[in-house]
């Protein structure tokens, strides 16, 4: 069967694009190469403790050893599922600042300006507080707030009031600068993906979903993209589109396919014996990601979730409660309590975010602590540090290398020790002494820049965002335009986190779903003309 058109990969951007192109009356095939989202801890909140790190729902990526980072490797999970990362992720909604999509629009990329992107923000929103001129209501993409509540993060939002944060109620208006609560992609209580947010809405008849279909390659017949080649309970298949194959595999995936079919650094091709269909610089570099840095306090007489879960009981009670009410710790997104500031006072907009979470352990996985303690996270918006993917084997199904070179540049350094000077500020505030904190993380509690930007590297970890390895740009040497085509290969697109030139002020799940739906728009304006 020929289909009209053929998107790899279910996630955030592939969700909604089938829907929209399916809705529009097109014939579409969505492949993902993970399993249906029906693992119970897809929908619980707290679920992602169980679907990060684990091979039914995660790809289970490592990055290089990074230098920045003291020589360590980071886990880097992936979603390997309907849903992709929305169904793994911290379901935090945020658009970050109308300052990054205006910095787009002046790079060249027409038509992604903040007044661009804004009305396809709200197209999909379904937004807790109704309809407005910055929210949207009635669409797929729920947006609720938090089902609980934390004295100790109270106190930490007045110490960041104290410190000369404004407390605010809304992050998404296009100066998210303040401190308060995030709001998140939940509905009553469950976690919102795009499987059910999108792909379960569908009202065309046209979309077929194959999952457990690993996309070896595109397949390119005399200058276009005719379609794809996957692999399906050990068989190898073709599916071919009369109109236009869209990578969204994310940033990850959609380089390492656009590679393994020969689109990319003629090295590295070459290097893995892959035929060169179009040497491509641009394919897999350009990767930016938020570095946090875990910063933590030890505290006394506080109600923290170290101390909830320790026991048979609290655990009962834990469980209990989101049973009765959907509420409580099992509802939590990672992190409950933000904040966005400035790492210097000359910057016109923040360029820290903080996630801020009534807990402690010592790594992403481990045991919790057993005593009251809090973490304060803080991540740099804007990194200069670039990084590459790139195919490490001819094998579709080999990890490719992840090498996000993270605090490679001086000036991310010195925005490292500057952040972590501000959340020791924030914690000495008046708010905070009746917890008598003491620092667990980083420890250094006198120290130089150089020996604060070392503990940096001891201490940071990935934030899950990583974009721009297959950037848009006007400039010749972007593989994509700015209707994010794939230069010089007809019937071919990228739509995903990979697209973004620069990587926006705050979580990149949401832009990601705008990029799809300012995608789509263009896809179908494209097909009619």
């Amino acid at each position: 069967m020929q289909w009209d058109y053929i998107v790899v990969g279910a996630g955030s951007a592939g969700c909604v694009l089938a829907k929209r192109l399916t809705d529009a009356g097109h014939k579409v095939l969505l492949l993902e190469a993970g399993g249906r989202d029906s693992y119970h801890w897809v929908h619980i909140p707290m679920g992602y403790l169980y679907c990060i790190g684990n091979p039914r729902t995660d790809w289970m990526f490592k990055t290089a050893e990074e230098p920045g980072l003291n020589g360590r490797s980071l886990i880097y999970p992936r979603g390997k599922v309907l849903g992709g990362c929305s169904s793994i992720n911290g379901m935090l909604y945020l658009r970050g600042q109308a300052a990054d999509y205006d910095g787009w629009r002046q790079m060249g990329n027409t038509g992604w300006g903040w007044d661009d992107v804004l009305p396809y923000f709200m197209k999909s929103e379904d937004y807790v507080d109704g309809a407005s001129e910055m929210h949207g209501a009635g669409g797929e993409w729920r947006v609720e707030n938090q089902r609980l509540h934390w004295d100790v993060l109270d106190d930490w939002m007045a110490a960041a009031v104290a410190e000369g944060l404004p407390e605010v109620t809304d992050f998404n208006t296009g100066n998210n600068e303040g401190v308060g609560y995030f709001r998140v992609n939940q509905r009553s209580g469950w976690r919102m993906n795009t499987a059910k947010a999108f792909l379960r809405t569908t009202k065309g008849q046209g979309l077929q979903v194959e999952t457990h279909a690993h996309t070896r390659r595109v397949i390119i017949e005399d200058g276009r993209c005719v379609g794809v080649e996957y692999e399906q309970k050990g068989q190898i298949k073709t599916a071919r589109a009369g109109g236009e194959v869209i990578l969204s595999a994310g940033a990850i995936g959609s380089p390492q396919i656009l590679q393994l079919s020969g689109i990319g650094p003629e090295a590295v091709l070459r290097r893995n014996g892959i035929e060169v269909v179009q040497d491509n610089a641009g394919i897999g570099a350009n990767l930016q990601d938020h570095l946090q840095l875990r910063c933590s306090w030890r505290l006394e007489g506080a109600k923290t979730l170290n101390t909830m879960a320790n026991s048979l009981f609290g655990k009962a009670k834990i469980g209990l409660e989101y049973v009765l009410k959907r509420s409580g710790p099992m509802s939590m997104a990672p992190s409950q309590l933000g904040a966005f500031a400035k790492s210097r006072p000359d910057l016109d907009t923040p360029d820290l975010e903080f996630h801020v979470q009534p807990l402690t352990l010592e790594a992403f996985g481990q045991p919790l602590h057993d005593f009251p303690a809090m973490t304060a996270s803080v991540c740099n918006l804007r990194p200069e540090s670039r990084g590459v993917v790139e195919i490490t084997s001819a094998d579709p199904k080999a990890a490719p290398k992840i090498a996000p070179n993270y605090l490679s540049t001086e000036g991310d350094r010195t925005v490292a020790v500057n952040s972590i000077r501000l959340a020791r500020r924030i914690i000495a505030q008046g708010p905070m002494a009746k917890y008598s904190p003491v620092e667990m993380k980083p420890g250094i509690t006198e120290a130089s820049d150089a020996e604060l930007a070392r503990a940096a590297g001891d201490v940071g970890t990935t934030i899950f965002h990583p974009t721009g390895t297959v950037r848009m740009g006007a400039d010749a040497a972007a593989p994509l335009d700015p209707r994010l085509r794939l230069r010089g290969i007809a019937g071919l697109r990228v739509v995903d986190a990979s697209v973004m030139p620069t990587i926006v002020s705050g979580n990149t799940n949401s832009p990601t779903i705008m990029i799809a739906e300012k995608a789509s728009d263009m896809i179908l304006s494209d097909a009619r003309s």
